[in-house]
């Protein structure tokens, strides 16, 4: 019998790529919101289940752990019925692994979540532009990776696409993409939305964006 409890907040992009595809698995699960804007992160009772005091978090029975990556290859080698998520075949699992690491690192470490902790958790009303130009390389990578392919990893709908999704519609709170600069990227984005798994993602962007536009800040020259 599957137990699963999700730990998150909407507005959270990797919580939102485990959602996606908790969803593509149409496994049920218990949903535990965690509102790390009120730091409910550092309470005492996550912080004994979660040291690292991140989202998303996944209790699957008696096991538990923590970030998005490794939950959306746990369930998809666990609860899948085929790989096509997360392929077995090494060289294609590899490009996947790499556009995770990819995500995790320039995406939403680099890019993401280093000006959303100035404007939203730090309050600052002055960005420096690097922290913008960090947005724009990251779409301009993502550009190069969809040149000959329909999707992140391959032509095929892979865990890196929920990902990716996730933090890149994220990040256009500041940074809109321009179909003519980026139109392999628009492409791809407009090839999830109409994915029906990309419910799980709409609202939590929606209201991630209107966070991030609420903030007062400019970006210094």
């Amino acid at each position: 019998m599957v137990n699963l409890t999700l730990y998150g907040l909407d507005p959270s992009p990797p919580t939102r790529a485990v959602k996606m595809t908790l969803a593509a698995l149409q496994l049920a699960y218990k949903y535990v919101n965690v509102n790390v804007l009120k730091a409910e992160q550092h309470s005492p009772a996550y912080l004994q289940k979660n040291p690292q005091h991140t989202v998303p978090m996944l209790e699957d029975g008696p096991v538990r752990f923590w970030d998005s990556h490794a939950i959306m290859a746990y369930l998809v080698r666990k609860y899948a019925k085929d790989d096509s998520l997360y392929p077995k075949d090494f060289y294609k699992r590899a490009l996947v692994d790499q556009r995770l690491h990819f995500e995790s690192g320039v995406v939403f470490a680099h890019a993401l979540i280093s000006i959303t902790r100035m404007v939203l958790f730090l309050g600052q009303t002055k960005v420096p532009k690097e922290r913008i130009q960090a947005i724009v390389e990251a779409y301009d990578f993502v550009e190069a990776f969809l040149k000959d392919q329909e999707y992140i990893a391959g032509d095929q709908l892979t865990i890196a696409d929920f990902s990716l999704i996730s933090s890149i519609s994220s990040m256009v709170a500041y940074v809109e993409i321009d179909p003519v600069v980026y139109p392999k990227l628009r492409a791809w984005m407009r090839r999830m939305e109409q994915l029906p798994v990309y419910a799980e993602n709409s609202l939590g962007a929606r209201l991630f964006i209107a966070s991030v536009k609420k903030a007062k800040f400019t970006v210094a020259e």
